[in-house]
């Protein structure tokens, strides 16, 4: 009985050594999701807010997630509370939705190691030093590109930015997301070799209704 109480520990040592931890991690991704892609492969199914005409919905956060140089941490157990439901309404405007607010809280934030008001206000900051180039922001008719054009134009509109820190991914040849590497004071800086896979070939860009 001893011997295999013996072995069920040694067995479960590691994963507990394993498991992520709060606040432990070595860069950021912001993760910047083209909206108007989302809303045709599953938003308009969903109703959501977001992809009602008019809005004119083109980037919106889809999350800021604390990354290791390989791999990442993701629903790490942490003594912060859990934000209200007003405060994951309040990050509407610019993740698109409550849910997904409270959705990226569970997966990703509870990693940062800050409290929710924090982390919220944290990723709004990220958000507002990244400048969405005006060609994208006026895109008034669907746009087929490849990846490095997108790429360039953040680069452009971001001085501080260079092509190893930015990919651009798709999604049934849809452009999906725009990735933006950042140091956990939030500067540009290379992506590790896990995140930097562009889209390959082109992609459609909707354009915002």
């Amino acid at each position: 009985m001893k011997a295999l109480a013996l072995i069920a520990a040694l067995l479960i040592a590691p994963a507990a050594l394993a498991q992520d931890a709060a606040g432990r991690f070595d860069y950021y991704v912001l993760s910047l999701s083209w909206s108007p892609s989302w809303c045709r492969a599953e938003g308009d199914a969903e109703g959501a807010d977001q992809c009602e005409s008019g809005r004119r919905t083109g980037f919106i956060v889809h999350g800021l997630w604390p990354q290791y140089e390989r791999g990442w941490p993701e629903d790490c157990p942490t003594d912060a509370r859990d934000p209200t439901r007003r405060e994951t309404r309040a990050m509407a405007d610019v993740m698109g939705s409550g849910g997904l607010a409270w959705y990226q809280w569970k997966k990703h934030g509870r990693c940062s190691g800050l409290p929710a008001g924090d982390y919220f206000a944290l990723t709004r900051k990220a958000a507002d030093a990244i400048a969405i180039p005006e060609p994208l922001r006026r895109l008034d008719r669907d746009a087929t590109l490849p990846a490095t054009v997108v790429e360039d134009a953040f680069i452009e509109a971001n001085p501080g930015l260079a092509r190893d820190g930015i990919t651009v991914t798709c999604r049934s040849r849809a452009l999906q997301e725009v990735r933006i590497c950042l140091t956990r004071e939030l500067e540009p800086r290379a992506c590790a070799p896990d995140i930097r896979r562009d889209c390959p070939g082109s992609f459609l860009m909707p354009a915002p209704r």
